[in-house]
């Protein structure tokens, strides 16, 4: 499995045919590694609806035809802008594909759509190509971090550590202790001023307190798994 960095909190996960893109913040992203028009996704699964994360679902969706996941109130905005395969499970709820599976799981946040829409952030587990990876979306850290990581081991885990908006580098060590994946990828800081944080040092202190590798990605960079 390929999981190509696109920048802030992007990414596409491709294995055989297909091709999975998470929270397509592209446009207006001074970090971005790729337009909106130079992806063609099977799926688009988002974690919740702030900008920075629903980013150019619309019109990529509409434009491929991908099939979008999302929590349920979020997916019925989408559906309600034209996207003719929305998928809307709740937290616990996963949506089987043949190639794998999306589950949407409990993240620690707040979120309201560009059209005003709330809705509940979620973290995604994701199998594709054999793999689990585990986007925890958004989120600060908790406790059942150990739980869903107990219940789903986790190949990849990407994990936002940039501070302000979402857990820092700091409370990020302690979800991969209580996650316990394999590998890990660091992501959503650096974009802006408020989310700058030290990188090396979070990899440093995972490496040196748990098992997990950490893998620093610059946008546009790629890693198999």
């Amino acid at each position: 499995m390929n999981i190509h960095y696109l920048g802030h909190a992007a990414f596409e996960l491709s294995h055989d045919a297909t091709t999975v893109l998470i929270d397509p913040f592209l446009t207006g992203n001074p970090s971005a590694a790729v337009n909106a028009d130079d992806l063609a996704p099977t799926v688009i699964a988002l974690t919740h609806g702030h900008g920075d994360h629903y980013g150019d679902t619309v019109s990529i969706a509409k434009r491929t035809g991908a099939t979008v996941v999302a929590i349920t109130e979020l997916a019925g905005e989408l559906s309600d802008a034209g996207l003719d395969d929305v998928r809307d499970p709740n937290l616990g709820g996963t949506v089987d594909f043949d190639w794998g599976s999306v589950k949407l799981v409990p993240a620690w946040h707040t979120s309201m759509s560009p059209g005003g829409t709330v809705n509940t952030p979620a973290g995604l587990i994701i199998r594709l190509g054999g793999k689990t990876v585990y986007h925890l979306g958004d989120t600060a850290l908790f406790g059942d971090l150990e739980l869903i990581g107990r219940r789903h081991p986790v190949d990849v885990a990407l994990v936002c550590i940039g501070g302000h908006y979402t857990m820092d580098r700091h409370d990020a060590v302690e979800a991969v202790r209580l996650i316990g994946p394999r590998q890990v990828i660091p992501c959503h800081y650096g974009t802006f001023p408020a989310i700058i944080t030290d990188v090396g040092a979070f990899k440093a202190e995972v490496e040196s307190s748990t098992d997990a590798e950490v893998i620093v990605l610059s946008p546009g960079e790629r890693h198999s798994s």
